[in-house]
């Protein structure tokens, strides 16, 4: 049987390919020729293999079910590990906070330390890029009888961004810090050097006028000074990074590039102003012109006297 076997399987093989070449061929033809007739006994077909496809994918698809919940599992704890790490050096944290708030509500009271007045703040869309005299500023739509003044600070959601120059009756411009044309002064916190902000209409703005001997360092946070009555103390700004040519520049918090809305925040500071903002001192009343004075008179209009005569012995 074995023996028979052997040719007979290889009169089966040899005899396959034409089979299948002829069932083929016919298919096509009697597709062509009837082509309901092939659409009913490929639906028929279906209908057949449909339970057994079913019944096929049911243990495939709960195998995968399976090894996707082993791997949901390994990630879940290794999720659930980090998540306990990161909660533990959080309450670390929390504790250092509750004792530097308690320390300074201490030192405060000692100090009779009077607090700053909360500022007032406005937010307004962002609705095109303005162009026009700055490279680097923003239009906002401030809507009728805003409160929006020259002056401002424009913060987005992460720190700083820029500083309202112009305002219309609808509308506000603000020039954003990367303008060549902002200068703005921060304070690198690890220091405590004030430097000057200069934008340069590049993404990242250049830190200079830093002290001497105190040159600013990799990753030092930059926040904004009070010098000059502009800005209040303490804004955040950025980063500090230094380029490959060795220049000292702010990688800035705010996204500058996807702007969407921007808060107006109103310290009631107004120095370094633009000219046409500044307060006009009012005019100064003119001081009354002195009374007139009699002129002295000429030699030739004096009165001659006669010079007295000695006496004649």
């Amino acid at each position: 049987m074995i023996r028979l076997s052997i040719p007979l399987r290889q009169a089966l093989a040899r005899m396959s390919l034409p089979v299948l070449l002829a069932v083929a061929i016919g298919t096509l033809l009697l597709g062509r020729a009837d082509p309901q007739a092939v659409e009913r006994a490929r639906m028929m077909l279906a209908d057949v293999l449909s339970p057994v496809w079913a019944a096929v994918q049911e243990p495939v698809q709960a195998g995968r079910d399976m090894v996707a919940e082993v791997r949901g599992l390994w990630n879940l704890r290794t999720e659930n590990a980090r998540l306990i790490e990161e909660n533990e050096r959080l309450r670390r944290w929390h504790s250092a906070a509750l004792a530097l708030e308690a320390e300074n509500a201490l030192l405060r009271r000692q100090l009779a330390w009077i607090p700053d007045p909360a500022p007032h703040f406005r937010t307004a869309r962002v609705v095109a890029d303005a162009g026009g005299t700055y490279a680097r500023a923003v239009l906002l739509a401030a809507g009728p009888q805003h409160a929006i003044r020259r002056g401002q600070v424009a913060l987005d959601d992460r720190g700083f961004a820029g500083r309202v120059t112009e305002v219309g009756a609808r509308s506000a411009r603000v020039l954003l810090a990367t303008d060549i044309n902002s200068r703005i002064p921060v304070t690198i916190v690890g220091s405590r050097a004030r430097a000057i902000m200069a934008g340069a209409n590049t993404a990242r703005p250049r830190l200079q006028h830093w002290p001497e001997g105190v040159a600013p360092q990799e990753g030092e946070r930059v926040v904004t000074s009070a010098e000059g009555g502009a800005f209040p103390a303490g804004l955040p700004v950025g980063v500090v990074r230094w380029s490959p040519s060795g220049a000292a520049e702010v990688e800035l918090y705010a996204r500058l590039d996807r702007l969407d809305v921007l808060r107006l925040f109103d310290f009631g500071l107004s120095g370094i102003l633009p000219p046409e903002a500044a307060p006009r001192p009012p005019p100064r009343a003119r001081p009354p012109a002195p009374p007139a004075q009699t002129a002295a008179p000429s030699p030739s209009e004096a009165p001659a006297t006669t010079p007295p005569r000695g006496g004649g012995g």
